[in-house]
């Protein structure tokens, strides 16, 4: 019997992690369940410990998932069956990841297990959405409408994410460029300036010996800089991806002036959208939230949906079990109750979703169009204070050559 690593939380919202024992991942999910756990994630392991599915290969780029599940939805449609569609999707496969995993993905189902179950042993690939909408589209008999709305829906997402990288990669380089300037200066030219200045025989201005002190510390030292330097990133990305620190930089993302906005509509845009084609595929809404707040990227909204559907197994209807949390605006409330009011909480979601794109659209583009000369200001606060502090004994030559 195959062995599953999992994360959840008991009811006091505490992480668990551990190791049981199930014949698929479903019944890990109801045995932890039965814990009163809630799942986070589940990932098969084989008894070295390693994941089954990751020993094929590494990352598959979403532009290949995509591609695949659209021509799977296609080939579906048109009749064809599954196990030769497969087939056919793994011939013209090139992708040195992908096309190993879709040959055992083929094997499998050609033995009679069912796409579902099959594709959840490469979680490194078909995460718990795309496994679940998957399941739905088999039990209802609507795969192939299934496969293309989850097409749509991984465009969609892709779609975002590159807009969003697209536009904090201007910045990202700006900010490398300044750095290599600054420490050139700093290395190269400086020193040429100090022999200068030697000569003088006379005390330096505050600014200009501070730099000079520098200088003579990163060319002296420069090992403790990147000793300390890559120290201090690797201890801040472990620590941000431990619970206390997620839960302290998520929440501090959503603070920044500026940025924080732009953060909060990313998350509810993928919340909404991720939200509504689960409720739309028909996956029972408390496995909905449970993925929904896995694949929520931020740890407050994960929080958030959790406690909600701790709120809704009691009973509690789907708006008020979100209202109590200030994460989900107002309009995102009033519209999920008008949804449930009218039985079209999927298409009400929708609509969330579209309005947030919109405004992560106009808040990317102003961001852009701000960023450029901030960006200039920045350089020109930094490079021309080094300048000046290199030419200020300069500017008191007279006072320096009269002492």
């Amino acid at each position: 019997m195959p062995s599953y690593t999992y994360e959840a939380r008991d009811a006091a919202g505490k992480t668990r992690r551990g190791v049981l024992e199930a014949g698929d991942p479903q019944q890990a999910s109801v045995a932890l369940a039965q814990k009163g756990f809630l799942v986070v994630s589940i990932d098969e392991r084989s008894i070295s410990g390693r994941n089954k599915a990751g020993k094929l290969g590494g990352r598959v780029p979403e532009t290949e998932l995509v591609m695949f599940t659209r021509q799977l939805a296609t080939m579906i449609d048109a009749g064809l069956p599954l196990v030769q569609a497969l087939s056919a999707l793994t011939e013209q496969t090139t992708h040195k990841n992908f096309k190993p995993i879709l040959v055992q993905v083929t094997s499998t189902i050609e033995s009679g297990e069912p796409l579902s179950a099959t594709l959840a042993k490469h979680g490194q690939v078909f995460d718990r959405l795309y496994v679940n909408m998957v399941k739905a589209g088999e039990s209802g008999g609507v795969l192939a409408e299934i496969l293309d709305r989850l097409a749509s829906y991984l465009e969609a997402t892709n779609k975002l994410k590159k807009k969003v990288k697209s536009s904090m990669a201007y910045p990202v380089i700006v900010s490398i460029m300044a750095t290599i300037i600054v420490i050139f200066l700093l290395v190269k030219v400086i020193p040429v300036f100090e022999g200068i200045y030697k000569d003088f025989n006379a005390k330096l201005p505050a600014p200009t010996q501070l730099l000079i002190d520098v200088s003579h510390f990163i060319q002296n030292f420069w090992y403790i800089v990147l000793i300390g330097g890559g120290s201090l990133m690797f201890g801040f990305l472990k620590y941000i991806k431990s619970p206390g620190g997620r839960a302290w930089w998520d929440g501090f993302k959503l603070r920044v002036p500026v940025f924080g906005p732009l953060f909060q509509k990313i998350a509810i845009s993928r919340f909404a959208r991720t939200f509504a084609q689960l409720v739309r595929s028909g996956v029972p809404i408390i496995e909905t939230l449970q993925i929904v707040a896995a694949s929520s990227g931020n740890y407050k909204v994960e929080i958030a949906t959790l406690e909600a559907q701790q709120a809704i197994e009691k009973g509690e209807s789907i708006a008020p079990a979100l209202a109590k949390h200030t994460i989900f605006p107002p309009m995102i409330i009033r519209m999920i109750s008008a949804g449930e009011s009218t039985g079209k909480v999927d298409q009400m979601l929708e609509k969330i979703s579209d309005f947030y794109d919109s405004e992560i659209d106009a808040t990317l583009s102003g961001f852009t169009a701000l960023i450029e000369p901030l960006m200039i200001a920045v350089l020109g606060v930094v490079i021309g204070g080094i300048v000046v502090a290199m030419f200020m004994p300069i500017f008191k030559l007279h006072e320096i050559v009269s002492k």
